[in-house]
Protein backbone atom coordinates (compact mmCIF):
# COMPACT_ATOMS: atom_id res chain seq x y z
CA UNK A 1 0.00 0.00 0.00
CA UNK A 2 3.12 2.28 1.00
CA UNK A 3 4.56 1.62 -2.29
CA UNK A 4 1.18 2.49 -4.30
CA UNK A 5 1.39 5.71 -2.28
CA UNK A 6 -2.06 4.71 -1.08
CA UNK A 7 -1.08 5.98 2.78
CA UNK A 8 -0.30 9.55 3.65
CA UNK A 9 0.05 10.90 7.25
CA UNK A 10 -0.65 14.12 8.06
CA UNK A 11 -1.83 14.90 4.58
CA UNK A 12 1.39 14.10 3.19
CA UNK A 13 1.23 10.57 0.86
CA UNK A 14 4.57 8.39 2.83
CA UNK A 15 6.71 6.92 0.43
CA UNK A 16 9.41 5.74 3.06
CA UNK A 17 9.06 2.11 4.31
CA UNK A 18 9.53 2.31 8.21
CA UNK A 19 8.93 6.26 8.54
CA UNK A 20 7.57 6.33 12.25
CA UNK A 21 4.14 8.23 13.63
CA UNK A 22 3.36 9.03 16.82
CA UNK A 23 -0.12 7.02 16.91
CA UNK A 24 -1.89 9.86 19.08
CA UNK A 25 -1.19 12.71 17.31
CA UNK A 26 -1.03 11.69 14.10
CA UNK A 27 -3.66 11.43 11.47
CA UNK A 28 -2.96 8.35 8.99
CA UNK A 29 -5.51 7.70 5.71
CA UNK A 30 -5.43 4.82 3.67
CA UNK A 31 -7.30 5.31 0.12
CA UNK A 32 -8.55 8.87 1.63
CA UNK A 33 -10.53 6.78 4.97
CA UNK A 34 -8.52 7.44 8.02
CA UNK A 35 -7.26 5.00 10.62
CA UNK A 36 -7.41 5.65 13.95
CA UNK A 37 -4.96 4.59 15.98
CA UNK A 38 -4.72 6.12 19.07
CA UNK A 39 -4.58 3.20 21.49
CA UNK A 40 -6.87 5.60 24.45
CA UNK A 41 -9.98 6.32 21.68
CA UNK A 42 -13.13 3.58 22.61
CA UNK A 43 -16.06 3.02 20.56
CA UNK A 44 -19.25 0.74 21.39
CA UNK A 45 -22.49 -0.09 20.11
CA UNK A 46 -25.08 -0.51 22.51
CA UNK A 47 -28.52 -1.90 22.03
CA UNK A 48 -30.70 0.30 24.55
CA UNK A 49 -33.60 -1.78 25.93
CA UNK A 50 -36.64 0.12 26.20
CA UNK A 51 -37.19 1.34 30.05
CA UNK A 52 -33.48 2.57 30.39
CA UNK A 53 -32.78 6.21 30.64
CA UNK A 54 -30.27 7.88 28.15
CA UNK A 55 -28.26 8.85 30.93
CA UNK A 56 -24.82 7.65 32.84
CA UNK A 57 -26.80 8.43 36.15
CA UNK A 58 -30.36 8.33 37.16
CA UNK A 59 -31.92 10.84 40.52
CA UNK A 60 -34.84 8.40 40.57
CA UNK A 61 -32.99 5.80 40.33
CA UNK A 62 -34.35 4.02 37.06
CA UNK A 63 -31.63 1.76 35.15
CA UNK A 64 -29.29 4.02 32.87
CA UNK A 65 -27.26 3.35 30.00
CA UNK A 66 -24.15 3.27 33.02
CA UNK A 67 -25.85 -0.32 33.60
CA UNK A 68 -25.55 -1.81 30.46
CA UNK A 69 -21.22 -0.52 30.11
CA UNK A 70 -19.94 -3.15 32.44
CA UNK A 71 -17.33 -4.40 30.05
CA UNK A 72 -14.96 -0.86 30.42
CA UNK A 73 -14.06 0.63 33.00
CA UNK A 74 -12.91 3.47 31.26
CA UNK A 75 -15.20 6.59 31.20
CA UNK A 76 -17.45 6.81 27.95
CA UNK A 77 -20.42 9.07 27.07
CA UNK A 78 -23.29 8.10 25.06
CA UNK A 79 -23.81 10.08 21.71
CA UNK A 80 -27.13 11.63 21.31
CA UNK A 81 -30.41 9.97 23.22
CA UNK A 82 -32.93 7.64 23.02
CA UNK A 83 -36.20 8.53 24.87
CA UNK A 84 -36.46 5.74 27.33
CA UNK A 85 -39.74 3.78 25.79
CA UNK A 86 -37.34 4.31 22.41
CA UNK A 87 -35.67 0.96 22.02
CA UNK A 88 -32.32 0.64 19.81
CA UNK A 89 -28.70 1.70 19.00
CA UNK A 90 -26.82 4.42 20.90
CA UNK A 91 -23.36 4.58 20.27
CA UNK A 92 -20.75 5.06 23.37
CA UNK A 93 -17.36 6.69 23.21
CA UNK A 94 -14.68 8.70 24.73
CA UNK A 95 -14.04 10.71 21.44
CA UNK A 96 -15.33 13.96 21.76
CA UNK A 97 -14.48 15.30 18.03
CA UNK A 98 -16.64 12.52 16.50
CA UNK A 99 -19.05 12.78 19.26
CA UNK A 100 -19.80 16.46 18.35
CA UNK A 101 -20.06 16.17 14.95
CA UNK A 102 -22.59 13.06 15.14
CA UNK A 103 -24.51 15.03 17.16
CA UNK A 104 -24.51 18.33 15.28
CA UNK A 105 -26.66 19.10 12.72
CA UNK A 106 -24.60 20.62 10.50
CA UNK A 107 -23.01 16.75 9.34
CA UNK A 108 -26.41 15.52 8.27
CA UNK A 109 -25.84 12.18 9.94
CA UNK A 110 -28.88 9.79 9.03
CA UNK A 111 -30.44 7.83 11.53
CA UNK A 112 -32.94 4.76 10.90
CA UNK A 113 -36.18 3.78 12.98
CA UNK A 114 -38.30 1.17 12.67
CA UNK A 115 -42.16 2.00 14.01
CA UNK A 116 -44.91 -0.13 15.00
CA UNK A 117 -47.85 2.25 13.46
CA UNK A 118 -51.97 1.87 12.98
CA UNK A 119 -52.09 0.18 9.35
CA UNK A 120 -52.44 0.30 6.87
CA UNK A 121 -50.23 3.13 5.76
CA UNK A 122 -51.99 4.23 2.64
CA UNK A 123 -49.82 6.04 0.07
CA UNK A 124 -50.82 9.47 0.29
CA UNK A 125 -49.22 9.53 3.78
CA UNK A 126 -45.99 8.04 2.52
CA UNK A 127 -46.22 10.46 -0.19
CA UNK A 128 -46.64 13.35 2.57
CA UNK A 129 -43.92 12.13 4.62
CA UNK A 130 -41.36 12.00 1.60
CA UNK A 131 -41.90 15.49 1.08
CA UNK A 132 -41.44 16.86 4.13
CA UNK A 133 -43.98 17.64 7.01
CA UNK A 134 -44.81 20.70 9.11
CA UNK A 135 -44.19 20.32 12.90
CA UNK A 136 -45.36 23.34 15.42
CA UNK A 137 -41.36 23.33 15.71
CA UNK A 138 -40.40 23.72 12.07
CA UNK A 139 -40.06 21.39 9.18
CA UNK A 140 -38.99 18.08 9.18
CA UNK A 141 -37.23 16.51 6.28
CA UNK A 142 -37.34 12.75 5.95
CA UNK A 143 -34.51 11.06 4.17
CA UNK A 144 -36.48 8.15 3.68
CA UNK A 145 -39.64 6.21 4.19
CA UNK A 146 -41.04 2.79 3.52
CA UNK A 147 -43.72 0.56 4.65
CA UNK A 148 -41.74 -2.57 5.47
CA UNK A 149 -45.52 -4.22 6.54
CA UNK A 150 -48.78 -3.28 6.15
CA UNK A 151 -50.64 -5.42 7.47
CA UNK A 152 -54.39 -4.02 9.58
CA UNK A 153 -54.49 -3.35 12.56
CA UNK A 154 -50.51 -2.54 12.66
CA UNK A 155 -48.21 -1.57 10.11
CA UNK A 156 -43.94 -1.66 10.23
CA UNK A 157 -42.91 1.01 8.74
CA UNK A 158 -38.67 2.36 8.21
CA UNK A 159 -37.89 6.29 8.52
CA UNK A 160 -34.79 7.44 8.32
CA UNK A 161 -33.65 11.06 9.34
CA UNK A 162 -30.81 13.08 10.06
CA UNK A 163 -31.88 15.42 12.52
CA UNK A 164 -32.83 14.19 16.66
CA UNK A 165 -35.20 16.73 17.83
CA UNK A 166 -36.79 15.51 20.75
CA UNK A 167 -39.26 12.82 20.17
CA UNK A 168 -39.14 13.60 16.58
CA UNK A 169 -40.42 10.47 14.90
CA UNK A 170 -43.14 10.28 17.56
CA UNK A 171 -44.20 13.83 16.51
CA UNK A 172 -43.90 13.31 12.60
CA UNK A 173 -45.88 10.11 12.93
CA UNK A 174 -48.48 11.37 15.03
CA UNK A 175 -49.01 14.36 13.05
CA UNK A 176 -49.89 12.35 9.70
CA UNK A 177 -52.59 10.05 11.59
CA UNK A 178 -50.31 7.29 12.39
CA UNK A 179 -48.84 7.40 15.82
CA UNK A 180 -45.94 5.06 17.09
CA UNK A 181 -46.99 2.36 19.74
CA UNK A 182 -43.35 0.74 19.28
CA UNK A 183 -39.99 2.23 18.30
CA UNK A 184 -36.34 1.11 17.87
CA UNK A 185 -33.56 3.08 16.26
CA UNK A 186 -31.24 0.60 14.40
CA UNK A 187 -28.56 2.63 12.71
CA UNK A 188 -26.68 5.67 13.17
CA UNK A 189 -24.66 6.77 9.97
CA UNK A 190 -22.73 3.48 8.80
CA UNK A 191 -23.05 1.57 11.75
CA UNK A 192 -26.28 -0.73 12.33
CA UNK A 193 -27.48 -3.27 15.21
CA UNK A 194 -26.67 -6.37 13.51
CA UNK A 195 -27.48 -9.35 16.04
CA UNK A 196 -26.73 -7.09 18.78
CA UNK A 197 -29.38 -8.15 21.62
CA UNK A 198 -31.35 -5.55 24.06
CA UNK A 199 -29.03 -5.24 26.61
CA UNK A 200 -25.75 -5.68 25.18
CA UNK A 201 -23.17 -3.63 24.06
CA UNK A 202 -20.33 -4.40 21.54
CA UNK A 203 -16.95 -2.70 20.72
CA UNK A 204 -16.91 -1.05 16.91
CA UNK A 205 -14.33 -2.83 14.92
CA UNK A 206 -11.75 -0.25 13.09
CA UNK A 207 -13.43 -0.38 9.42
CA UNK A 208 -16.99 0.72 11.50
CA UNK A 209 -14.84 3.70 13.21
CA UNK A 210 -13.52 4.23 10.05
CA UNK A 211 -16.57 4.42 8.20
CA UNK A 212 -17.54 6.81 11.20
CA UNK A 213 -14.93 9.41 11.07
CA UNK A 214 -15.52 9.28 6.76
CA UNK A 215 -19.24 9.85 7.78
CA UNK A 216 -18.66 13.21 9.74
CA UNK A 217 -15.71 14.43 7.46
CA UNK A 218 -12.79 13.90 9.68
Amino acid sequence: MIAAGRVSVDGHIVRRFGARVDPQTSEIRVDGMRVVTAPDKLYFALNKPRGVVSTMWDPEGRPTLADFTGQTTERIFHVGRLDTETEGLILLTNDGDIANRLTHPRYRVSKTYIAKVPGPVPHRVVKRLRAGVELDDGPVEVDSFRVVDNIEPKALIEIRLHEGRKHIVRRLMEAVGHPVSDLARTQVGPIDLQALQPGTMRALTAQEVSELYQAVGL
